[in-house]
């Protein structure tokens, strides 16, 4: 795995996904630099999480907003996946599949909630699946959550975040909607990471992890 590595890919898109040429796909793999390790200390990262800050990457990413234009954001992820989230997102950007926002989660406080009743797409955020004093895939760095307003947390009659429930039906494919065997399914099942989305009880339509769960 690599310390750092930049990746660029040139192509030409199509006015609808961003016009202007087509601003190429950029991206990068780097350590936990001193702000950010600051700003996600007493944050997504505390002491006694099972994932030490050292084995943390952050990867830029450009991703095509909803608005069809180039954006860039940022996730932090474990350095065994870094690169793969990379190319997970070059072909994501490259397919047009439009993206809301990607932040990282301390910059809402770290509320898993929070985030999602932003549409935000994240990654790293050490803590407990919800309910349990079990560590999430997400405190190891091995899971993204994408799009979680048009791809909610369903369990029964719960639904989250709340304004996921327009999108409780999934055979009205609308933008930014993961959907079985389309390309953000199997961008990530490349990698061999698995869906919430298929999940046998609960569905977690947003939720990708490197053991599918």
């Amino acid at each position: 795995m690599t310390v750092a590595c930049v990746l660029a890919i040139a192509w030409s898109a199509s006015p609808a996904m961003g016009g202007e040429g087509g601003e190429p796909f950029t991206g990068s793999v780097s350590r936990i630099d001193r702000d950010t390790r600051r700003f996600m200390i007493g944050s997504s990262w505390h002491a006694g999480c099972p994932t030490p800050l050292r084995d943390l990457r952050l990867v830029r990413v450009t991703y095509r907003g909803f608005d069809a234009r180039p954006h860039h954001g940022r996730l932090a992820v474990h350095r065994r996946w870094a690169d793969e989230i990379l190319v997970v997102f070059r072909r994501l950007y490259r397919s047009g599949f439009p993206i809301r926002r990607v932040r990282l989660v301390d910059r809402f406080g770290a509320d898993d909630r929070a985030s999602m009743r932003h549409d935000n797409t994240s990654a790293f955020n050490c803590r407990y699946v919800a309910g349990t004093t079990t560590w999430s895939q997400h405190a190891y760095g091995r899971a993204v959550d994408l799009n979680p307003v048009e791809n909610p947390y369903v369990d029964g009659t719960q639904v989250s975040p709340r304004r996921g429930r327009r999108y409780l039906d999934r055979t009205d494919v609308r933008p930014g909607m993961i959907v079985r065997g389309e390309v953000v399914v199997r961008a990530f099942r490349r990698i061999g990471w698995g869906w919430g989305g298929r999940w046998s009880s609960a569905k977690d339509y947003q939720h990708f992890s490197a053991n599918g769960r």
